[in-house]
């Protein structure tokens, strides 16, 4: 059967189109940073569905990390354990509050958690894909500085990935957490949209899709903040407020079908260069932010991310060169 990676599968948003998926009979590819939970999801995913389930151990903030999942989910395909990758989900990212902590590489913790590490493991993976395949990229409605959403948490800044991901160092006052997380995820977006046109460029049928899963209360999002705010947040007020304020909001059940949906439903198969919302129950294309479609940016972007991440000009897909 088809094979999807998804990244973060296991909880959230992920968990929910990782079960999306099985429901279907795909086969399961999960990777992330926590082993022991992997295992018990993809225990319940055989179990419920009897479908096969593989687990990778990746964590998108050390590019050490996502070059071993790369090479073990290659080695996969290679030896003809799995079929190419049907999808390849980058789902897994996080905010994080406080004091500002850097990787395992140097970088912004942020940055090289939601941006760095989905980069490198897409060009490493792109060769492992099926000839249609698709990758899509969880973003967030709060890259938009002119939404509530981005306004709420901070708006976006510039995104220079340089900047980015040495933000807060040498005495440099670091930007705050939310405006961190808005503009990596405004990079997200950028990244997909770069992506598509070198696609596109190349003749390739590989399609790339950016997805704004809108606020979901329940997925542990806000862990890094005072218990308290993490407590209303999952309230019934909490949402009502948000409706009413503008917040693009949806459940952790109909985002996660949503996310399945992108990945592998017939009719977004020429979505290439598309952002599409969750939004109440529904789930539809839309504008992504004006700074999103700027190509010069999103060029400098890409070319300085390869630089970032040490990919060598051997591993770089041709048809993205």
């Amino acid at each position: 059967m088809a094979t999807i990676l998804i990244t973060g599968g296991h909880s959230g948003i992920g968990l929910e189109s990782s079960r999306r998926l099985a429901a279907q009979g795909f086969t399961i590819v999960l990777a992330g940073r926590s082993p022991e939970r992997m295992r018990s999801v993809a225990t319940e995913l055989r179990a419920a569905h009897g479908v096969e389930v593989h687990t990778v151990e990746l964590d998108t903030s050390s590019l050490a990390s996502v070059r071993a999942a790369a090479a073990s989910c290659r080695a996969m395909v290679e030896r003809g354990d799995v079929e190419p990758l049907r999808s390849v989900i980058c789902n897994a990212g996080g905010r994080f509050d406080g004091d500002e902590r850097y990787t395992p590489d140097g970088y912004e913790l942020t940055f090289g958690t939601n941006c760095l590490g989905h980069f490198l493991l897409v060009e490493l993976l792109l060769p492992a894909m099926a000839a249609d395949g698709r990758v899509v990229y969880t973003a967030s409605g709060t890259h938009d500085p002119d939404t509530t959403d981005g306004k709420m948490v901070g708006a976006a800044v510039e995104p220079n990935a340089i900047a980015l991901a040495n933000d807060g160092k040498d005495g440099a006052k670091p930007l705050s957490a939310g405006k961190r997380y808005s503009t990596s995820k405004l990079c997200t977006v950028m990244y997909s949209y770069e992506l598509a046109r070198r696609l596109d460029r190349a003749g390739s049928a590989i399609t790339s899709i950016a997805f704004d899963p809108g606020a979901t209360p329940g997925t542990g999002f806000l862990r890094d903040m005072p218990k308290a705010v993490r407590w209303f947040s999952n309230t019934s007020l909490m949402t009502r407020v948000s409706k009413r304020i503008g917040v693009v909001t949806s459940t952790v059940e109909f985002s996660g079908a949503s996310l399945a949906e992108l990945a592998v439903d017939a009719r977004y198969a020429t979505a290439s260069g598309g952002y599409f919302q969750a939004r109440e129950g529904k789930l539809s294309k839309t504008r992504s932010s004006t700074v999103s479609y700027d190509e010069q940016r999103a060029l400098t972007l890409w070319n300085d991310t390869k630089e970032l991440v040490g990919l060598l000009p051997e591993e770089e897909p041709a048809q993205l060169r």
